[in-house]
């Protein structure tokens, strides 16, 4: 399925999970912290900035999250697998020119930012930028895709289908 998306957000949505997605819109180097080293990659105006929210939460949070990433160029911090703070991680980032979500990964430990830690429900989806929009495959039933607009109220929400 092909949505279009220019500068706002797209919101995916089953049961309680969600995913808020966003273009990158500029060509930019996004750096990554490890516990081992630094390092940077370019990230091309066609890129996603994804978040997922496995558990649920604030859409307007991973909003802002998603703006510090995208607008601000904030690094993005993997952990090491086994490290006790990825049980609390609420949100997780990946920022890529496609993704695969998958339930089966630790949250926050993948540096490879083609997979994202997603809930049971999204797994297996895989989301790819285009120059007009978003392409989602295996996209799971009754999955809602709207438009989400950080300062809008509920009634300015757009069903994409």
């Amino acid at each position: 399925m092909h949505v279009p998306l220019d500068e706002g957000f797209l919101l995916i949505r089953k049961g309680h999970s969600f995913l808020l997605i966003g273009k990158a819109g500029v060509r930019y180097a996004l750096t990554f912290e490890t516990f081992e080293k630094e390092y940077s990659e370019t990230v091309e105006p066609d890129d996603l900035v994804v978040i997922s929210a496995p558990e649920g939460g604030s859409v307007d949070a991973a909003s802002m999250l998603l703006e510090l990433v995208r607008g601000n160029h904030i690094p993005l911090v993997v952990l090491p697998k086994g490290h006790p703070g990825s049980q609390r991680l609420k949100m997780v980032v990946s920022v890529a020119p496609a993704i695969l979500l998958a339930c089966d990964i630790q949250r926050g430990t993948h540096p490879e930012q083609h997979v994202l830690c997603s809930s049971s429900e999204l797994a297996g989806m895989r989301i790819s930028g285009t120059e007009s929009g978003v392409e989602i495959e295996q996209m799971p039933p009754d999955t809602a895709v709207e438009y989400y607009d950080p300062g809008g109220s509920a009634d300015d929400k757009q069903q994409c289908i």
